[in-house]
């Protein structure tokens, strides 16, 4: 049976590196648990190393090498994919059409997300979007 296949926003991203206590931290300790497995393209990891060095230096207590070290090891675990066939637009923010293209492109069935409002219209796709306790909780990390 294959894994679920799931695309991560980079706001469940940002929120794993700023606290150890919560469920996006508790979903990236759990990527290469083999319960899920994360797809990404350049522009998303892009993305999140743009969103996670504005981190550097503030409360999160990272360094700009921290934040490369742990974008490797995203990458090293993630499937990588190439996205050819643009949906725009679709939603209002193009950064989620992005992640929205990369969802379709790799046949996800689910994109993690705290911006539950902005993927609306991801239904159309096949597409759930939950966050990241919900998902945790479907595959039962989290009562």
């Amino acid at each position: 049976m294959r894994a679920l296949q799931i695309v991560i926003d980079t706001n469940v991203f940002v929120s794993a590196l700023r606290s150890q206590l919560g469920a996006s931290y508790k979903l990236f300790w759990l990527l290469d648990s083999g319960k899920f497995e994360i797809n990404l393209s350049v522009p998303l990891v892009i993305e999140y190393e743009d969103a996670a060095k504005r981190l550097v230096g503030k409360k999160a207590g990272l360094k700009a090498s921290d934040i490369d070290d742990i974008l490797d090891y995203v990458c090293s675990v993630a499937h990588r994919r190439k996205v050819h066939y643009l949906w725009r637009p679709i939603l209002s923010d193009p950064k989620d059409d992005m992640v929205l293209e990369l969802a379709v492109a790799a046949g996800c069935e689910t994109i993690v997300s705290y911006n539950k409002d902005d993927f609306v219209d991801v239904k159309q796709f096949g597409i759930r979007v939950m966050t990241a306790q919900e998902f945790l909780q479907e595959i039962g990390e989290l009562p």
